[in-house]
């Protein structure tokens, strides 16, 4: 458990960030930690490197929405600082508290807390010894690192651990939690470490969490961007989403990448889409697609979407088309239609579709493919493959 979240154990894989604030500064903190909760966050990390941040941590835990873990590096009296703050949890980085004494210490006033801790092994601050014996931060010396560094927290009988092996290459973070989870039966924090600014950071850390994540590995993540580190919150919330392991909370927008029949530039109105729906926060799925004749059932699936076609756009809900509104009102209607959604239900919502809305849609669609074609050849395709699979087979 960290504070009120359970961790491993079949329990839903929680998110984490951290603050970026002076931890000294009790307001600016709390502030972020409270963006943080509401882009999705479970558990945010403090850091702790220094008395006045210890003494802000007093203040803040009891006023935090969500379980306050504490970053410690080189003090190990400031880990007993934090926990006599009231955390909820520890990270310690085994690169930087060396002395075995003060980390056995540590799991002891943990232990009496009944704080758990994270034992955080990072690349970046491999210890000298298995650098040297390696050569370089291999996926196998982060794991002696960590497995080390667990002996000494089973020595003095401390079980409640937490483990992560961060690295900026995301072949070498995969492969070091690879070889973790064979070695352990620890729940396992994920994370690329330093992973950069978006795009490129997005990218790194969900090629590397969600390729764990879907071998049944993981069991608390972190998005480590150079960013606002509430969009690291709101991006591990939506990979747990995409991946089915958390219930959607927010919107999961899904559009056509558009082409020489959309009538409607698709990404403008899939922006303002995106920008009024999560002021909404409506925690559906939301298709924008930029022409009626493929539009409502290539997105069938989608609970509610919208179709562009001769100056009209088609709302439908579940691929039925029940409303045509003006062009210049998609997104305005779309907004409306979603919020009745939520509010009343899929079968409501259909049955007080507009009768006539499913018959001007295919009209729309027949004036489309007259004036444009099939763009895909559907048509000349199936009679050519036809002819192959017919032909002779000698």
């Amino acid at each position: 458990m960290v504070g009120d979240v359970p961790v491993g154990g079949g329990a839903p894989i929680s998110v984490q960030s951290m603050t970026t604030t002076k931890t000294a500064d009790v307001d600016a903190t709390l502030s972020q930690v409270y963006a943080l909760r509401g882009a999705g966050a479970d558990i945010v990390r403090i850091t702790c490197n220094d008395i006045e941040a210890a003494q802000g941590l007093a203040e803040i835990i009891p006023r935090s929405p969500v379980p306050i873990i504490a970053d410690i590096h080189y003090q190990y009296r400031l880990a007993l600082a934090a926990l006599e703050a009231g955390v909820a949890g520890l990270r310690l980085n085994p690169g930087n508290i060396r002395k075995e004494e003060h980390i056995k210490t540590v799991a002891r006033a943990a232990a009496d807390a009944g704080v758990s801790i994270r034992v955080g092994v990072n690349a970046g601050s491999l210890d000298k010894d298995l650098l040297e014996e390696f050569g370089s931060a291999v996926p196998e010396a982060l794991v002696r690192s960590a497995l080390q560094e667990i002996r000494y927290l089973e020595d003095v009988g401390f079980h409640d651990i937490k483990i992560s092996v961060k690295h900026s290459s995301v072949p070498r973070m995969v492969e070091s939690y690879r070889l973790l989870a064979e070695r352990v039966e620890y729940p396992l924090h994920l994370g690329v470490t330093e992973a950069g600014t978006p795009p490129g950071g997005l990218i790194k850390s969900v090629a590397g969490i969600g390729t764990l994540l879907l071998e049944g590995i993981g069991d608390t993540i972190r998005f480590s961007l150079t960013a606002d580190p509430v969009e690291e919150a709101k991006a591990g919330r939506q990979l747990l989403e995409y991946l089915g392991l958390r219930e959607r909370t927010g919107l999961d927008l899904i559009a056509c990448p558009s082409c020489g029949r959309a009538d409607v530039d698709v990404i403008k109105v899939a922006e303002e889409a995106t920008a009024a729906l999560e002021a909404a926060n409506l925690p559906i799925q939301v298709a924008i697609m930029g022409c009626i004749v493929n539009g409502p059932g290539e997105a069938r699936e989608a609970d509610i979407g919208i179709a562009a076609g001769r100056g009209k756009g088609h709302l439908f809900i579940k691929g039925q088309v029940v409303r045509v509104v003006a062009e210049d009102d998609m997104v305005a209607a779309l907004l409306d239609e979603a919020t009745r959604l939520v509010e009343e239900g899929v079968e409501a919502r259909l049955a007080a579709a507009d009768v006539t809305a499913a018959d001007l849609a295919e009209e729309a669609r027949i004036e489309l493919l007259d004036l444009q074609g099939d763009a895909n050849r559907a048509a000349e395709r199936r009679a050519t493959v036809a002819d192959v699979a017919s032909g002779d087979q000698g």
